[in-house]
């Protein structure tokens, strides 16, 4: 019998790896996915729909929004963006662990709605290193990367609502860390006894 999978929502501040650190954890790890958000943005070159986005009008979204369809929505720079609820719970219910790339704001709406979410930050290791990686994208003036950094120091100030924390120093053991998330909640009791059901009553009969 399988047992239903785990929801993570995994928050950082800009620059810290969240991405990086997601997509290398789903290259490496069995039976994870990610969750691919609504949004009203236009598509951008090489992106497709369903695999970066689900691509919807204004309209559509707002009527999602009234059907309570989104686990969690926001509005960022003019564009709607939400997660939907049914995908999820399917997803979940398949046996599937489910990772959520989120703010604070949207991790807070997820455990309001599924309090047995597991919440995991990922900071920095100094905040000279989180200025640098931002620096060195190279694509901002440094009006925008004081803006960026000062926004960040107010995400990474939300890390104590969260069930674990990696500090990406190095990317090998940053993503060591959190397969390791992984694997321990895999092993709880509650999810032993229904991956095992039979065994177990076997072992005690």
């Amino acid at each position: 019998m399988s047992s239903r999978g785990t929801l993570y929502t995994v928050s950082a501040p800009s620059g810290a790896g969240k991405t990086s650190l997601v997509k290398a954890l789903i290259d490496n790890t069995d039976n994870v996915r990610v969750s691919v958000s609504h949004t009203t943005r236009a598509m951008r070159p090489g992106e497709e729909n369903g695999v970066n986005y689900h691509f919807v009008d204004r309209d559509t979204f707002v009527t999602m929004i009234g059907e309570s369809d989104f686990l969690e929505h926001a509005e960022v720079f003019g564009n709607l963006y939400g997660t939907s609820t049914r995908w999820v719970n399917e997803t979940l219910d398949s046996g599937t662990d489910v990772i959520l790339e989120i703010d604070w704001q949207g991790a807070q709406q997820v455990r309001r709605l599924l309090p047995e979410t597991i919440s995991v930050f990922i900071m920095p290791p100094s905040r000279e290193e989180l200025a640098r990686r931002l620096t060195g994208r190279g694509q901002d003036d440094s009006s925008i990367i004081d803006a960026r950094m000062q926004e960040a120091i107010s995400e990474m100030s939300h890390y104590v609502e969260g069930h674990y924390v990696i500090i990406n120093d190095n990317f090998d053991v940053a993503l060591a860390d959190f397969q390791s998330i992984l694997r321990s909640q895999r092993l709880t009791l509650a999810q032993q006894q229904q991956r095992h059901t039979a065994l177990l009553a076997s072992l005690l009969s």
